[in-house]
């Protein structure tokens, strides 16, 4: 593990897309290194400064003249001088889409988009001239309704066409918490919903289950990257039994005290952290804030919990 390969991969660690091994790997060595550990709060406040901003809605109309205007620039574009103009440095590009995650997500959406609006295009212009030739046909499929086509097939001999596709639906699901299919909804609301109620809701109720590592570790998720304080309030809760024993809890629970703007977020993990005993980070972090920390209350809860802890076994 060095400083580099830290660094390349700080924005896969802040997106929750590294292994577990990796991210253990990751967050040992910024315990370690100052520089990385910049570099990694500077990806933290990135990614949290795109998902502050809205996301723009792509109407059918902008989507449709883009494709137009690409397909009339590439028609007339001189013709190739050789298959050199087509290389570029593909590494590159990919290491610099790696930091890019909001932008690599916002092209997907785009690409996923626009290639459904073309596919319904193309059935329309069939089944415009199907009418046009057999005369009118039943009321079209609702457009709003379609998420992609699945596949086109046409029975042999014939102009008969099948056409699957996926259509988008409100669905809804019921169980016990410890059901699967119930912890994965949950789950999923934890860390995607827009609505901080509903995230909120999802959190208390994954706190009741934190036996299973996937929701510690979105108990953790929200805890450190949720921006509404009820949401990170109710991670704590969920993540008490596991600080004394847990380091990567302990660790997230140390990070919320020295970096939450939320008092109340602050003083419910100085509470948490009266279980450990024995852990140098603790101390040293309790003892930075006993001397220097703005809030007098968390300076003098910090106090109060170093009277209390015993000297090292």
């Amino acid at each position: 593990m060095n400083c580099e390969w830290t660094r390349a991969n700080a924005a896969l660690y802040v997106y929750d897309e590294l292994k577990d091994d990796e991210r253990y790997e990751l967050e040992r060595h910024v315990e370690r290194c100052s520089a990385c550990k910049t570099e990694l709060d500077s990806v933290r406040g990135f990614r949290l400064t795109m998902s502050a901003a809205p996301l723009p809605e792509l109407s059918p109309n902008l989507l449709a003249g883009s494709r137009m205007r690409l397909s009339e620039a590439l028609e007339s574009e001189e013709p190739s001088r050789g298959w050199h103009r087509f290389t570029f440095d593909f590494a590159g590009w990919l290491q610099s889409m790696k930091f890019a995650p909001a932008l690599t997500a916002a092209l997907l959406m785009i690409g996923f988009a626009g290639g459904t609006l073309t596919t319904w295009q193309i059935k329309a212009q069939k089944d415009a001239a199907i009418v046009a030739q057999n005369g009118p046909t039943p009321a079209p499929v609702d457009s709003a309704s379609i998420a992609g086509i699945r596949g086109i097939t046409q029975d042999p001999g014939s102009d008969q066409v099948k056409i699957q596709y996926d259509k988008v639906y409100t669905d809804q699901a019921q169980g016990s918490i410890s059901d699967p299919k119930i912890q994965q909804l949950l789950l999923f609301a934890a860390r995607n919903n827009i609505n901080s109620g509903l995230r909120l809701d999802s959190v208390d109720l994954l706190a009741k289950n934190s036996d299973d590592s996937h929701v510690r570790e979105a108990l953790m998720y929200a805890l450190r990257y949720d921006r509404n304080p009820g949401v990170r309030l109710k991670a704590l809760d969920g993540l008490r039994s596991y600080v004394k024993d847990n380091q990567q809890v302990r660790d997230a629970v140390l990070e919320a005290l020295l970096q939450d703007n939320n008092p109340g977020v602050r003083t419910q993990a100085i509470s948490l952290l009266e279980t450990v005993k024995n852990d140098s980070s603790v101390r040293q972090a309790l003892t930075a804030l006993a001397q220097q920390d703005k809030d007098k209350y968390i300076q003098g809860e910090s106090k109060r919990v170093l009277a209390n802890l015993p000297d090292f076994e």
